[in-house]
């Protein structure tokens, strides 16, 4: 089954913050959050995604809970679209504004997605699982020997987090990558009428 079929579901969840269903996407660093945020987007009709990278700076990597509260999610559950500045990790600093419209479904990629600050105003938490250390070394390959100093300092920085703050366990569902699309399963915190459970793949759905 593919993701309009997970999309449909999310659709159908009670809206989390306002009229807005926000649907976190979770996981560590290099796990694939991006590209399955974007594939499921599509699906959605073109969600708006906020991507945690442009929340983020290098002197916060993760001390950002309260302006995504006060910039994104208040807004959003007035009723009004959310106004934020994306940080600009070449320059180390904050671009223009940009405007993260209202919509039925806006999905939050990355990685602290689920944390305790925002999890009352999610309406589903999605969880990429794939182990910390293939994540992390999938990540560095991407980015390059480059950026080794930042990836140090970043694992460290991730480590903390998760030992603090951790979101997995919370996950309504779990994605797991596969060579002809996504498994998506029930998650830790998954219970039976609550969400979708669906594997993006052709043959039958597994639904619980």
């Amino acid at each position: 089954m593919h993701l309009h079929t997970l999309a449909q579901r999310l659709l159908r969840l009670p809206p989390s913050c306002g009229s807005v269903r926000l649907v976190g996407v979770d996981g560590h660093a290099g796990s694939g959050k991006t590209t399955f945020a974007a594939g499921l987007a599509g699906a959605l009709g073109g969600a708006p995604v906020l991507h945690l990278d442009d929340i983020a700076t290098h002197d916060e990597f993760f001390a950002w809970d309260g302006r995504l509260l006060r910039e994104v999610v208040e807004p959003l559950g007035r009723g009004e679209s959310a106004r934020y500045r994306p940080y600009d990790w070449r320059l180390r600093d904050f671009g223009p504004a940009r405007t993260l419209p209202h919509a039925p479904v806006i999905l939050v990629e990355g990685v602290g997605a689920g944390r305790r600050a925002l999890r009352p105003r999610l309406a589903a938490l999605l969880w990429m699982e794939l182990g910390h250390e293939e994540a992390w070394a999938r990540g560095r390959r991407r980015d390059g020997s480059a950026q080794s100093d930042f990836w140090e300092r970043w694992v460290r920085a991730e480590r903390r987090h998760f030992a603090e703050d951790p979101s997995e366990p919370f996950a309504d569902l779990l994605v797991r990558q596969c060579s002809d699309g996504y498994e998506v399963l029930p998650g830790p915190a998954g219970t039976p009428g609550r969400g979708p459970s669906v594997t993006d793949r052709d043959g039958p759905a597994s639904v619980w």
